[in-house]
């Protein structure tokens, strides 16, 4: 079992940014963390694919994201980032890390407690 702690959440106003990571536990195998993503939900949606990356530093990013938020990892610390900017109001979610050999084996990998990101207007 993998274990995955989100941090970075916070309240910040339109037009701001924020930096979220997520650190898997030390005695993650390279296999099981091999892609990390970060999913996002906002109260009364359903919860959506923001990002994800390979351990080969292969991206994917959602539609609504592309071009504000960046994904990268750190494979020696087995830590993922979300470096988001020119956030928005709908941005506003709690945002979960996940983990999983692959993209396609996310929904049912790994996955952290999330962590609240507020975008006021």
């Amino acid at each position: 079992q993998v274990q995955l702690v989100e941090s970075g959440g916070g309240l910040v106003q339109a037009g701001g940014s924020l930096r979220l990571s997520c650190a898997a536990s030390a005695s993650a195998s390279i296999f099981s963390i091999n892609t990390m993503a970060w999913y996002r939900q906002a109260p009364g949606k359903q919860r959506e694919l923001v990002a994800h990356i390979t351990r080969a530093g292969n991206t994917n990013y959602a539609d609504s994201v592309k071009g504000r938020f960046t994904i990268s990892r750190d494979n020696v610390k087995n830590t993922v980032y979300l470096q988001m900017n020119s956030l928005k109001p709908e941005d506003t979610a709690v945002y979960y890390c996940a983990a999983a050999p692959s993209a396609t084996l996310l929904r049912t990998g790994n996955w952290g407690r999330g962590t609240q990101v507020t975008v006021s207007s």
